[in-house]
């Protein structure tokens, strides 16, 4: 008999949702997380007040150097002296990457991974980016479509709390929204008039993972509405944002069925060649250097589509000598992350008597348009962007000062600054990989890292496109003091929307997974982190791993329930 009915390998944005979805329907459940344990009570800075945080909550240059070389200049807005147990050491967690190549694998390894770190923000994909390749020849066909995954959409949405507005666009579809934040007086100026002189253009409100209307069911797990503080990159007592440690793990716990081992690093997914399925997975504890086998029924592997196809990878045997599921060789291939580079700012007028109270945790966002209601681009699919509208005074406490002089700057009066950046498709690519060094290791044995990932030619042209779109809805609205950037492309992985690595897809013979996350080669193993997308779209996609994860689970309950895996 099996240890567990199921292991998650995760406890982050998708494997909080496997462990409550599985938990719910009755099955014992294992998570194994590789970092140390995450106690809000403990370990969220979040009430720490400004005068405490040493330096202005600035590491130090000789701290960067030393343990944050690779990771602090991707998220410097976001890695903070305060918050830095959030985030992995560079040196204790090497990777590689080819020549000639970069790439930003940023990294949380704790309780709830990077959900305690996103940013928030909560697109559902639109019917057209579930057809894109079929319709235009790209990799290959998404195995199912819009309306298959529309109803978990919802289900994620009623149960995590997103803020937001519903604005009737095909492109970026309406979902289950709690009240939005209210656009500033310039954003909707600047929305009525870049939405007059671009006809096919939305400025819409961010949506984003808030609470701002709790419900009966978030209550009871001790969640309340977003204060506007501002402070999410420090955790959040009030558990407002959604992460898995606010929400889906202590769902999960509450059932019964839930355990959780910590420092617990996967060595290996052990296969059965007679069954034909998983039985278990071998970990090592980051600790003692103890290994351990844990048995299961069914594994869902939620380890960050990089790690889960390092994971897949290192699960060698005579029936797979390429890495466990890896027969059509896609396993590590087709990395994508979203490129951004372009955005513009400017001045507008008209609102130097006004000012704002509070922080909202979005602002404005300008839905695709390229390829939707605009044609004949010089580039395949197309961004979005995000953006704000606010007082230059509003500068999130860096002006100088104390006391009552340094509340008034911020509440001052005076010009308003919009800015908007535009996050752009990648188009899937075979040789786009992440592979197993052949020799080097890290501290537990396990091979490190190796990353070969590249933009295309679609993503350059699309990037300066976007960029004079960003200057021409600027200078619509009557923006002055218009700077824009020059555009140089972010590095693969900076975007923190990494995917792709075990992607869906009808056919066995190319794709690693079904239309259910359900590796083709082994029955009972689902892979729904970011690793299955077929495709990237340009919308931030936690939304849509928690959806697919959900999913993914009641399927494989089902088919345990009825003893077909």
């Amino acid at each position: 008999m099996a240890d567990f009915d199921a292991i998650v390998v995760g406890s982050g944005m998708s494997g909080g949702w496997s462990a409550k979805e599985l938990c719910e329907r009755g099955l014992k459940v294992l998570v194994l997380e590789r970092g140390n344990e995450i106690v809000p009570e403990r370990d969220y800075v979040d009430q720490m007040p400004p005068w405490e945080q040493s330096n202005l909550d600035r590491i130090s240059e000789d701290e960067i150097a030393a343990h944050y070389y690779k990771q602090f200049p991707g998220v410097s807005y976001a890695v903070k002296e305060s918050n830095k147990h959030f985030w992995v050491k560079d040196d204790e967690h090497p990777y590689e990457t080819a020549a000639g190549t970069e790439y930003d694998w940023l990294r949380g390894y704790h309780t709830a991974g990077r959900s305690i770190m996103w940013s928030r923000q909560t697109y559902r994909m639109g019917p057209q980016d579930f057809e894109a390749n079929k319709k235009e020849g790209i990799a290959v066909d998404w195995p199912i479509r819009y309306e298959d995954i529309d109803p978990w959409y919802d289900h994620v949405e009623k149960f995590a709390g997103i803020a937001g507005n519903r604005d009737g666009l095909p492109q970026l579809p309406d979902g289950q929204f709690q009240p939005g934040f209210e656009l500033t007086c310039a954003e909707k100026e600047f929305k009525s008039r870049v939405e007059t002189a671009f006809p096919g253009r939305k400025v819409i409100q961010a949506r984003v993972a808030h609470i701002t209307a709790v419900t009966e069911e978030q209550r009871e797990l001790g969640r309340s509405n977003c204060q506007s503080r501002n402070r999410c990159h420090f955790g959040c007592t009030f558990k407002a944002y959604f992460s898995s440690l606010n929400a889906t793990l202590p769902a999960a716990e509450r059932t019964g069925n839930y355990t959780i081992v910590h420092n617990a690093i996967v060595q290996s997914l052990q296969y059965d060649e007679v069954s034909r399925r998983i039985t278990g997975v071998q970990v090592i504890d980051a600790e003692t250097r103890e290994t351990r086998f844990y048995s299961c029924r069914v594994l869902f592997l939620n380890a960050s589509a990089m790690a889960s196809a390092l994971i897949l990878l290192q699960s060698k045997s005579t029936a797979f000598p390429n890495g466990l599921a890896n027969s059509s060789d896609q396993v590590g291939r087709n990395l994508m992350d979203h490129v951004s580079g372009a955005g513009a700012s400017g001045l507008i007028s008209g609102f130097e008597n006004k000012t704002i109270f509070g922080r909202r945790p979005g602002g404005i966002y300008i839905p695709r348009y390229a390829n939707i209601t605009e044609h004949d681009k010089p580039y395949m699919r197309g961004f979005g962007y995000q953006g704000s509208a606010t007082p230059l005074g509003n500068a999130g406490g860096q002006i100088a000062g104390i006391g009552r002089e340094f509340k008034q700057a911020h509440g001052a009066a005076g010009p308003w600054r919009v800015s908007i950046s535009a996050f752009g498709e990648q188009l899937p690519n075979p040789n786009n990989t992440v592979t197993l060094h052949p020799s080097k290791r890290d501290q537990w044995g396990n091979p490190l890292a190796v990353f070969n990932v590249g933009y295309g030619e679609n993503e350059r042209i699309m990037q300066v496109e976007a960029g004079k779109d960003s200057v021409a809805m600027l200078k619509a609205a009557g923006c002055t003091d218009i700077s824009s950037r020059t555009v140089t492309l972010t590095k693969p992985g900076n975007r923190i929307h990494e995917m792709g690595s075990a992607r869906m897809g009808r056919d066995p013979a190319t794709s690693v997974l079904n239309g259910w996350c359900q590796a083709h080669d082994v029955p009972n193993l689902f892979v729904t982190d970011g690793a299955f997308m077929t495709s990237s779209a340009c919308q931030n996609p936690s939304l849509s791993y928690m959806a697919f994860t959900a999913r993914a689970a009641h399927y494989a309950a089902d088919l345990l329930a009825e003893n077909a895996i």
